[in-house]
């Protein structure tokens, strides 16, 4: 380990869109750093090549970015230790998981996919927890070596101590014990040859000097995992920080089925990211009544790695409209508010976009709020009368919608074209004529039945404020249903 500062790093997952949990970890680091006077890395893992889009991972960059973290190395600007992307460096893992073969802590494994079905089924069956039943383990060499050279498909898997317990110190929680009989075989290499998450995060981090891991608790039970393969290699582990997750004010996970949780969705919504940094900065630190206003430098003037809180943070959406509203009133000059307005509505060309969209459809400019505003609004005011003048009936709006809402996230490419594709698929789906599905989604986005064209509107939108319009239109439509 080098004896300069500290090295940590975010490694997100380019396969949606970037979550607020994703940002409140980069913000530890980045302070960690900060603080610290380490460096900041971002790394981008996709190895699930089934999942993981280029769209995604711009998507990502420009959130972090819009947050206002910055970063020393990561995949667009360099740095000693790349390339910074996961699947560029596909070439790098095979030889580690030769040796780790070679060195007997690990084992190929021919099971079939139905097999290890079977086996999981059987393992819940009998009420255990599923995992790896050790089938191929001992398997003799001259076995292996025969199985390969006829072709047949394998993954190579890791070895665990049969007894005792994998302990460590986590900088969060203090000294955990981790049996080892409740540690899962893992692949490391598919079958593709490409590395799985656990496998390429090590070497990864080895390669790339990490010495501090901080990340999600949902993480805490992988670290036996992980600190195996370090003991394996021979290499020096790094320090394990484990944050709590972040939660809804009910304790539940914050998930994107309950509340929107995109940062492109509070980006839309006109928060300003000082403003949302700030509030998830509030997690990492202890203030006094009063303090709540600071900056990134104040917050990483403030933190203490030493005195973290367990108790998980609560994402409090009134806290965070609370320090919203305090940033604009306390903290922009009127030009800054002028200028900061101009860009959030200029965002995704939605104002440009929106008025030509609208030169057709009015006949006075002072229509212009009216026919475009929900462009911009943060919410639509729909209510039951909204949907009243419909030609479907409120269980059909409501088949249209949780239809639209459940199809819509499976697009991959969020653009006009993309959209009209689904919609018309949507239509053939439930039966019905585009111009039958149609309105119950115009009313749903612009709290209208008059309004510019819904392909358009929905992609000028974004994805993260269209699923979160549906949803409440969603619960409305419920409401009349059930009072039919």
């Amino acid at each position: 380990m080098s004896t300069s500062g500290p090295r940590v790093r975010i490694a997100p997952s380019p396969t949606g869109e970037p979550h607020v949990g994703t940002v409140y970890i980069a913000l530890f680091n980045y302070l960690f750093a900060k603080k610290m006077g380490g460096e900041f890395i971002l790394r981008i893992e996709d190895t699930d090549a089934t999942r993981s889009t280029p769209e995604f991972e711009q998507k990502v960059l420009d959130a972090l970015k819009w947050t206002g973290l910055a970063w020393a190395e990561g995949p667009d600007v360099g740095g000693p230790y790349g390339p910074y992307r996961q699947s560029d460096r596909k070439a790098m893992y095979q030889p580690y998981g030769q040796e780790l073969l070679d060195k007997g802590h690990a084992f190929r494994c021919f099971c079939t996919p139905e097999r290890l079905e079977q086996m999981r089924e059987a393992q819940r069956a009998a009420g255990k927890p599923p995992k790896y039943d050790g089938h191929c383990l001992n398997l003799k060499a001259e076995e292996v070596t025969a199985r390969m050279e006829a072709g047949e498909a394998s993954v190579i898997r890791m070895k665990i101590p049969t007894e005792g317990s994998c302990d460590f110190h986590d900088g969060v929680y203090g000294d955990v014990s981790i049996p080892w009989d409740s540690v899962d075989m893992q692949v490391l290499i598919k079958g593709d040859g490409m590395p799985t998450y656990h496998m390429a995060n090590v070497i990864d981090d080895h390669l790339m000097k990490i010495t501090h891991v901080a990340r999600g608790e949902e993480w805490l039970a992988s670290v036996p995992k992980h600190i195996l393969l370090y003991r394996y290699f021979g290499w020096q582990e790094p320090v394990w920080m484990h944050l709590s997750l972040m939660r809804n004010a009910d304790k539940s996970k914050l998930s994107k089925r309950k509340n929107p949780t995109s940062i492109s969705y509070y980006s839309a919504l006109g928060y300003l990211p000082e403003a949302l940094m700030n509030f998830l900065g509030l997690f990492f630190i202890q203030i006094a009544e009063g303090e709540e206003l600071l900056s990134m430098d104040e917050l990483a003037e403030k933190f203490d790695p030493d005195n973290l809180s367990k108790a998980g943070a609560i994402f409090d959406i009134q806290k965070l409209d609370w320090l919203n509203g305090r940033w604009i009133r306390e903290k922009l000059t009127p030009e800054d508010f002028i200028a900061r307005t101009l860009e959030w509505a200029s965002e995704n060309e939605r104002l440009t976009e929106g008025l030509k969209l609208s030169q057709s459809r009015i006949s006075k400019l002072g229509e212009l709020p009216q026919l475009a505003g929900f462009l911009l609004a943060n919410d639509v005011g729909l209510a039951p009368a909204s949907f009243s003048g419909l030609k479907t009936t409120p269980a059909e709006t409501l088949e249209i919608i949780n239809t639209v809402q459940a199809d819509l996230e499976k697009l991959v490419e969020w653009n006009v074209e993309a959209i009209d594709q689904e919609l018309r698929a949507v239509a053939d789906k439930l039966g019905k004529k585009l111009r039958v599905v149609t309105p119950p989604l115009f009313v749903a986005m612009s709290g209208s039945s008059r309004s510019l064209p819904l392909f358009d509107s929905m992609a000028l939108l974004g994805r993260s404020v269209v699923r979160q319009r549906l949803k409440i239109a969603a619960t409305v439509v419920a409401s009349m249903v059930g009072s039919e």
